[in-house]
């Protein structure tokens, strides 16, 4: 999970992990573009990234929700910039670079869709090594995360005058979700709907769309989307 602070005094982005978003109780449960509290320390391990951190998942509490666009604006516009490319260039030179950011395109080429093929067998690993750990802590039967139908790829220009355009993979809960409703449309109904969605609607020219991206820990120079940012100007 991705986020900024709600501590005005420490603004910053914020990555809270592992969330097993699907398993948490009712308490717990929360949505995008909600304001919660949680204790937090930081990511331990092959993580350095400066925004990571590790949370406490039992010191959790959702606070209020914040509507669509005008309060969420209050809180993002001013995290919006406009240069992937820079992004790119520093996290290839400075081990401290930042690892999430929230891009304006300037112009958005498509969403390219392709059939998953399953997880690879780093994918593999580590949903396995999370279900078994939760296993041993209570007696709930865990399914391991499904693979979807399709991957997606957004490919655009940032405003760098010396873009020549980005490709990066699309890993918003979102589109997982929007696949599992569309499971008994066919692969033509369900490229069509996705596209609708993330595309045609996310994406016209009549939003201030920005790209939430981050980075992996293992391969920094690495961006994928985490999500999509869509209020109408």
């Amino acid at each position: 999970m991705a986020g900024v602070r709600a501590n005005l005094e420490h603004p910053g982005w914020v990555r809270l992990y592992p969330i097993n978003f699907r398993y948490l109780d009712s308490k717990e449960k929360f949505d995008k573009y909600d304001i919660v509290s949680v204790d937090a320390i930081p990511a331990r391990g092959g993580d350095q990234r400066r925004e990571s951190w590790r949370p406490l998942m039992g010191t959790l509490v959702k606070e209020r929700h914040l509507p669509p666009w005008k309060q969420r604006r209050a809180w993002l516009d001013a995290y919006v910039e406009h240069s992937m490319c820079r992004l790119n260039q520093d996290a290839r030179n400075t081990a401290d670079s930042k690892s999430l950011a929230l891009v304006q395109p300037r112009e958005v080429g498509d969403l390219k869709l392709s059939l998953h093929g399953g997880w690879t067998k780093e994918e593999q690993r580590k949903i396995d090594a999370y279900v078994n750990q939760l296993d041993l802590l209570d007696d709930q039967d865990r399914t391991p995360l499904e693979a979807p139908r399709f991957r997606g790829a957004y490919r655009y220009r940032c405003w760098n005058k010396r873009c020549r355009g980005h490709e990066q993979g699309l890993l918003d809960w979102e589109f997982v979700v929007l696949q599992r409703r569309l499971r008994h449309y066919s692969d033509a109904e369900k490229r069509h709907e996705l596209k609708k969605k993330f595309l045609d609607m996310m994406c016209a020219t009549k939003r201030d769309v920005a790209f939430y991206v981050g980075n992996q820990a293992k391969r920094r120079h690495v961006f994928s989307v985490l999500g999509v940012y869509y209020p109408e100007r």
